[in-house]
């Protein structure tokens, strides 16, 4: 079990209390109710908490956020044998594809990837399997259903993606879309919706803040277990803006219901009668798209007998507004630590930057948006240092006994 996902289970708990959604009498008595037995840890093992170790979480993150919620790495960082992101996904999506392998079969295959290390054992493997219900001949088909709805906008919002056809990029080269899509579970409303050459982590986060910062922040977001929403980095943003992420089983298309019939509106609607050939390229889409997606919420839905757009006005005010935009795109920010080398550089995205010469060999903790990664800072005792790309020619001519960078005249500030 990492930081991330035991930061991730510690706010899960808190959550409650954080949006103001405990049923309980008080916020003690319900850290009292959900401490009554042991709770199951993110690596299966399971442990009786004290109410007070819910309470001092929920302080802790009161007063720092997320980042004072992930506990510093250990000393022995690397022995643990809890599963990584990347391993979770590759066992959802082999789960998927042959749905007989069993828990020994897929570790081999993980080792022989790369995914995993050998210190992984089967009965980890076999928990996880177990735990998530991904046993081979599962009868998805007869689980138990009910037809439900948030009482509000912004109690939860479903988030998907799906296929699109191929349209030329920038370079003329014919290139696969896909349209990701964010809708209001309680209006029916879509709140973002946009068209990617990619289905990645990165345009999921991209479209979740655009929506945040037009909408609020909703108490819980629902996807898929697919690998864009499955990852430490939007774990980590959904939890700073104090949104739960919750994951629909795998091999469960109806969990996601609403927003299936959404997509299949979309295409039989407006895909489908579009003329392709006009389209020049992704932003013409887009175009066309945001068009269809305002008449969509300003049309009856069959479901409800009104259009999203009058739903959500009627309880909109529930939803919490973030403190700024600039509060927002910090929360945004993707979290990584990295290794400061000799020659006083690190690398993002393999793109190489000089750093303060006192941070050579150490891990430092670094903060950046993946598409503007020339706006990396490090993060050390709350104190912003701006990385600078390095250029080499630049600094072969620089005096080696006065070479420095000064900081404090390319953007340098105290952390708010």
């Amino acid at each position: 079990m990492n930081q991330y996902q035991m930061a991730h289970f510690k706010f899960g708990l808190i959550a409650p209390v954080i949006q103001g959604t405990f049923p309980d009498e008080s916020a003690i008595a319900y850290y009292r109710r959900i401490t009554e037995k042991p709770l199951q840890r993110p690596d299966g093992t399971a442990f009786h908490y004290k109410p007070k170790s819910i309470q001092y979480w929920e302080q802790l993150y009161r007063k720092g956020g997320m980042d004072a919620l992930i506990r510093p790495s250990r000393i022995d960082k690397g022995s643990s044998r809890a599963l990584s992101n990347d391993a979770i996904a590759e066992i959802y999506r082999l789960k998927e594809k042959y749905p007989r392998l069993n828990a020994t079969q897929i570790r081999e295959k993980l080792i022989v990837d790369g995914t995993i290390t050998a210190k992984v054992s089967v009965r980890c493997l076999q928990r996880f399997v177990k735990e998530w219900n991904l046993k081979s001949g599962a009868p998805t088909n007869l689980k138990d259903r009910k037809a439900f709805e948030e009482a509000y906008f912004g109690g939860m919002w479903q988030a998907d993606s799906c296929h699109f056809p191929h349209i030329a990029d920038s370079s003329g080269k014919l290139r696969k879309t896909y349209l990701l899509l964010i809708l209001d579970d309680h209006s029916r409303m879509i709140v973002a919706a946009k068209i990617f050459f990619n289905d990645n982590a990165v345009n999921f986060q991209h479209l979740l803040k655009n929506a945040v910062a037009a909408y609020g922040i909703p108490n819980k977001v629902y996807t898929d277990s697919g690998s864009p929403y499955i990852n430490n980095q939007t774990e980590l943003i959904c939890a700073s803006i104090g949104t739960i992420l919750l994951h629909a089983p795998i091999r469960d298309g109806a969990a996601k219901g609403k927003v299936e019939r959404v997509f299949r509106s979309l295409k039989e609607r407006w895909l489908y009668g579009l003329d392709r050939s006009t389209i020049e390229s992704i932003e013409e889409f887009n175009l066309s798209l945001a068009e269809h997606v305002r008449t969509y919420n300003l049309t009856k839905h069959s479901s409800t007998g009104e259009t999203p757009m009058d739903r959500y006005l009627k309880t909109h005010e529930r939803i919490k507004i973030p403190q700024s935009y600039e509060w927002l795109c910090e929360c945004f920010l993707h979290r990584d630590k990295r290794v400061v080398r000799n020659d006083s550089t690190l690398q993002i995205n393999k793109i190489q930057y000089d750093v303060p010469m006192q941070f050579i060999g150490q891990t430092v903790n670094i903060r950046y948006m993946p598409s503007k990664t020339d706006s990396a800072f490090i993060l050390f005792d709350n104190r912003r240092y701006p990385l600078r790309l390095t250029n080499k020619v630049e600094n072969s001519k620089a005096r080696r006994a006065s070479f420095r960078i000064d900081y404090d005249q390319t953007g340098g500030n105290d952390h708010d």
